[in-house]
């Protein structure tokens, strides 16, 4: 395996730096999407990987990186707001799953085209500049 030149470290820990520096600086847009549904960045994060079909509340703590009486608590929030519910599993009437209501998909929905409006410094880079984010933004989904 060939050996980086001996900057490439300290590069990629710059690059890293500035992407998430400016985050940060922006996180400000994505915390008054969550404030304007009275929800808290832990309940946004909550609320995303819930879905229709539902998750036990066991799988839904490990998925979030919590024990479980967290993960009630978020779901109480959650279902308290009425974006999200418990309902039985059809597999196991001992389960209850809990999912995204109709009213949760909607917030979901509209938290997405909030954290997707670019901030002001996105929009206003020239179009060459844009182009090259866009590459390099690629390769980093890839």
């Amino acid at each position: 395996m060939p050996t980086l030149p001996p900057d490439e470290p300290v590069r990629a820990a710059e690059a890293w730096r500035l992407m998430f520096d400016f985050l940060m600086r922006s996180a400000p847009q994505r915390l008054e999407a969550q404030q304007k549904h009275e929800l808290t960045p832990n309940d946004s994060r909550a609320l995303f990987l819930l879905d229709a079909d539902g998750k036990p509340i066991g799988a839904l703590a490990r998925e979030w990186g919590c024990d479980p009486s967290t993960a009630t608590w978020l779901v109480d929030r959650l279902e308290r707001s009425g974006l999200a519910d418990r309902v039985p599993s059809p597999s196991d009437r001992r389960v209850k799953l809990v999912r995204a209501t109709e009213k949760g998909i909607a917030t979901k929905n509209d938290l997405l085209a909030a954290y997707h409006r670019p901030p002001p410094e996105i929009e206003n880079l020239p179009r060459g500049d844009l182009d090259a984010l866009i590459r390099i933004c690629r390769k980093l989904q890839a």
